[in-house]
């Protein structure tokens, strides 16, 4: 394969990596920074609807997905106190119907393998760990990434893919001002074998409850659950994957929640919390030969399922860009920007609404659960809401 002059990406995670491998398959060369010293998530789920697997499939990585994903057969949801239990709506092989690809659930660590293994056939040497990005810099010809010890690679662009602590987008336009929304998030995973046999299922649950909500789903095969939660606090305020929570205080933000609720938080082996937070939309993330992506330009609240499937839409539309109008910078990057501001605002936007329905008070009540799933549950509204999300196709966008 005869490569065109490189790119420099600055993160590992699945946005980083998904622009990588379309990028290298366009013939554009690469080279990824990661500062971890290796690639790996810290146990969580991912759950990348038919719009994302759209993209995955498209990059040839359908066959080695199947050997790892879970493909649900629905949604249901659940009553956070009684436990009564409602279908919401079917996924599986209704999903592939419907959009043409499946909604797909997988542990972040075992996405992230696949697409760096897939970048790796392509170019062995592409990805750099252990390296701390510090700042960019650009002249009128390169684009310039600076990294701990000093150490610079110079590149016709750079792509910042570094997350919501990005300090790509700190070089770029400053430090942000992240807003805390008053809640704090749960994560952990348990071996599905530990788990009593009616919480074992191959289905994405959601509890909705007052003041807090509760998601857990199959990953890995089906060996593992993933299980995140939600809950209105305003005492921890630290906006981080990697702190561990104890699971006395997990069961202490869902006190009074069903059992079984708390049957998983007892197998839970390490509970990691963060506070959310939100940061103001950007106008545009990109100067010169330098951009941005994924979290990094448009973080986004966790109830609408979209961030890492934004990333990887990120990850192809840029890389297309790049391929078309590769000696024009700002052309590249004006065209990335206008194909996806108004889709990626639209999901920060939607994600944020939907959490006033996910803590939604009067769900204290329990006959008000009923009504809620009515009102706003329910089918119809489903497709409201998600048709215009899972139709979209990445890979067909005109560039």
């Amino acid at each position: 394969m005869a490569f065109s002059d490189k790119t420099i990406i600055i993160g590992g995670g699945i946005g980083g990596l998904t622009a990588a491998l379309a990028l290298l398959k366009l013939g554009i060369d690469v080279e990824l920074y990661e500062q971890a010293a290796e690639l790996k998530e810290v146990g969580a789920g991912l759950q990348t609807s038919s719009n994302g697997t759209r993209v995955l499939y498209a990059l040839g990585l359908e066959e080695r997905l199947s050997t790892l994903q879970v493909t649900p057969s629905h949604r249901q949801l659940r009553h956070w106190k009684t436990g009564e239990t409602w279908n919401w709506f079917d996924l599986g092989s209704s999903s592939r119907d419907r959009y043409g690809t499946p909604h797909i659930m997988m542990h972040r660590g075992d996405l992230q393998g696949v697409i760096a293994d897939a970048v790796r056939r392509l170019k062995p040497d592409a990805i750099h760990l252990g390296m701390r990005c510090v700042a960019v810099s650009q002249t009128d010809a390169h684009a310039e990434a600076w990294f701990e010890g000093g150490k610079a690679v110079t590149g016709s662009y750079v792509i910042g893919a570094d997350g919501i602590h990005s300090k790509v987008r700190e070089s770029m336009f400053g430090p942000d001002r992240p807003i805390f929304v008053g809640c704090v998030a749960w994560r952990g995973l348990v071996p599905m074998e530990k788990l009593p046999g009616h919480i074992a299922k191959m289905v994405g649950i959601n509890w909705l409850g007052p003041h807090g909500h509760v998601l857990h789903y199959p990953v890995r095969r089906g060996e593992l659950m993933n299980f995140i939660s939600f809950v209105e606090r305003s005492d921890w305020q630290i906006e981080s994957w990697v702190t561990r929570g104890t699971k006395a205080e997990l069961a202490n933000d869902f006190r009074e929640w069903h059992s079984d609720v708390h049957e998983i938080i007892r197998l839970i082996e390490t509970p990691y919390k963060w506070a959310l937070m939100v940061r103001g939309p950007m106008s545009h993330w990109s100067k010169g030969r330098i951009t941005l992506m994924g979290d990094a330009c448009h973080p986004t609240l966790p109830f609408l399922g979209q961030g890492g499937v934004m990333a990887i839409e990120d990850g192809y539309v840029v890389a297309a860009c790049l391929q078309k109008y590769f000696n024009n910078p700002s052309t590249a990057l004006a065209r990335y920007e206008d194909i996806r501001r108004d889709r990626t605002s639209a999901v920060v936007r939607k994600a944020h609404e939907n959490r006033a329905s996910a803590f939604e008070p009067k769900l204290a009540d329990e006959n008000a659960v009923a009504e809620s799933i009515t009102s706003e549950w329910q089918k119809v509204r489903v497709k409201e809401r998600l048709d215009w999300l899972y139709s979209y196709d990445a890979t067909a966008i005109a560039i």
